[in-house]
């Protein structure tokens, strides 16, 4: 990102990266599966076959309470025949319409889908009379409470009117933040969930930054009582939520001092996205593994002409990476995670504090929270990189100039590289992958890529790793990686990432094309 920073720094006003809309989900994990549900009916003295009287009754007792806290607050209790409302354009109209400044707006019931249980007859292995709990997609009315926070803005939560009661919790970290700057009395301009202009950029990232830190369990658990969760529909019997995040958005913020400058610039930047990125380099970005073949459908990408600004959208795996103007004067790049499995976090096992820690999958617990925060920012300063290659006028050979000759490391002589040399571009090739790009590269994760994967003698092999070791020295003095502290891991440095982009891009140069251009 230092790249495009750099190369437009004359234009741009501020950067403010950090949360965009984020969605939690709390779930009572004691009875979210069939296994669980039945062990608890069994502690409350509920048989199956009062399951179903039991369910409505928890039901009824949530809905009483629901109405009643709307009556308390004298705020809307309203039917929403269409769930496609636009329930948070409704809300802000209340909002305006009755004054209200603080508390809750309103509270709307709508029909959606829903992942419940009933119970029915194992007639296959035991008999109509044996009856057993099964889970599966249904639907239900859901309560939407939608309040005007003092912390976080316009905000709303979901909550389920069947067991198992789960709760969705939406909010904006640019409204937060907006809340944050008024309290540190830090001007700023702000349209729609975009800042296009903010007094100090510096103070205010800093706020931005503290809100990956918050307690989310407390903060969400207090709320999870507020919009009166299942622990009031149960019968006494509180249960704890369990949060996780279901959907977070990352965005990175360039604010324009002209909207003429962006203007010129984006219409480049939309064409570079659409023809100029490939699907391994979309990988690349998320950090995804990058196969030999690549199926078609794993990588996508569309553009999309809306009235808040062009759209251009790539998607893998339910993960996404967007690129947009914002209020004609913002350049926003955002990357939203759905599947965190794609990504990796440096902990122990689930449930052992004091055990080893290992590169394991990114988990959807707010305790991985800030990971996600990491991994989404690299996808987003990765993106920019590229970006800055846009119109770019450095020539190739000032670029390789840079590596084609002999250097000094650590009072040794280094010879220079040649990318048109099979060796040589094949260890460029392999630390370019797109599966090193989060959380880098060992050793070992190299020499299957340089020396092929079939069973080799242990000799045989000490020798590989010793010839990957003396490409990786080559590398280093050359500045195209750096050691990740207290690891054996690699990574590319921004200006390596840059440099190889464009050696490797010349390899598969057309000749045509070169001999025109020249």
């Amino acid at each position: 990102m230092r790249s495009f920073i750099q190369k437009h720094q004359d234009k741009i006003k501020g950067v403010l990266t950090g949360l965009d809309r984020i969605r939690f989900r709390g779930t009572l994990r004691a009875i979210a599966h069939a296994w669980g549900l039945k062990h608890f009916l069994q502690a409350t003295g509920v048989l199956l076959k009062d399951f179903k009287d039991y369910a409505l009754d928890c039901t009824r007792r949530l809905h009483r309470a629901t109405e009643q806290q709307a009556r308390d607050h004298g705020r809307p209790f309203g039917y929403l025949p269409r769930s496609t409302t636009s329930k948070e354009d409704l809300a802000r109209h209340i909002a305006q319409r009755d004054g209200i400044t603080q508390g809750l707006i309103a509270v709307f019931r709508t029909v959606e889908n829903c992942w419940s249980f009933e119970v029915v007859s194992d007639r296959v292995s035991r008999g109509p009379r044996f009856l057993q709990l099964r889970a599966g997609p249904r639907k239900c009315l859901h309560y939407y409470h939608y309040f005007l926070d003092p912390e976080f803005g316009l905000m709303h939560a979901r909550v389920q009117s069947w067991l198992p009661f789960t709760i969705h919790v939406c909010l904006n970290g640019r409204q937060w933040l907006a809340r944050q700057m008024q309290r540190a009395g830090i001007g700023h301009r702000q349209r729609d969930n975009c800042f296009v202009h903010v007094d100090d950029f510096a103070a205010a990232q800093k706020l931005l930054d503290q809100q990956v830190r918050y307690d989310w369990s407390a903060r969400l658990g207090q709320l999870a009582c507020q919009v009166q969760p299942a622990q009031a529909a149960l019968g006494g019997r509180p249960l704890p939520y369990y949060w996780s995040v279901d959907e977070s958005e990352w965005a990175t913020d360039v604010a324009f001092h002209r909207a003429d400058d962006l203007a010129r610039l984006y219409r480049p930047l939309v064409r570079y996205g659409i023809d100029g990125l490939s699907s391994r380099d979309v990988l690349r970005f998320l950090g995804r593994k990058q196969p030999q073949r690549c199926p078609l459908a794993a990588v996508w990408s569309d553009y999309q002409v809306r009235p808040e600004g062009t759209r251009i959208k790539h998607s893998v795996n339910h993960n996404v990476l967007k690129m947009y103007d914002k209020q004609q004067s913002v350049l926003r790049v955002e990357t939203v995670i759905n599947n965190p499995k794609d990504f990796k976090v440096y902990r122990t096992a689930e449930g052992d504090d004091a055990g080893p820690k290992e590169w394991r999958k990114l988990r959807k617990g707010v305790a991985d929270l800030p990971r996600r925060a990491q991994v989404s920012q690299a996808a987003n300063e990765r993106y920019y990189e590229a970006l800055a290659a846009v119109d770019e006028t450095t020539p190739l050979a000032e670029l390789a100039a840079r590596v084609c000759r002999r250097v000094r490391w650590q009072n040794t002589s280094v010879r220079a590289l040649n990318p048109l040399a099979e060796e040589d571009a094949a260890l460029l090739t392999a630390v370019n992958h797109g599966e090193f790009a989060v959380n880098g590269f060992r050793n070992r994760d190299l020499r299957p890529l340089l020396s092929g994967d079939r069973p080799v003698s242990a000799e045989k092999r000490r020798r590989q790793s010793a010839a990957v070791t003396r490409q990786l020295r080559l590398l280093r003095a050359h500045h195209l990686i750096h050691k990740v502290a207290h690891t054996h891991r690699y990574q590319l440095s921004p200006v390596g990432r840059r440099i190889i982009a464009a050696l490797l891009a010349a390899r598969q140069a057309d000749t045509t094309k070169l001999l025109a251009a020249a």
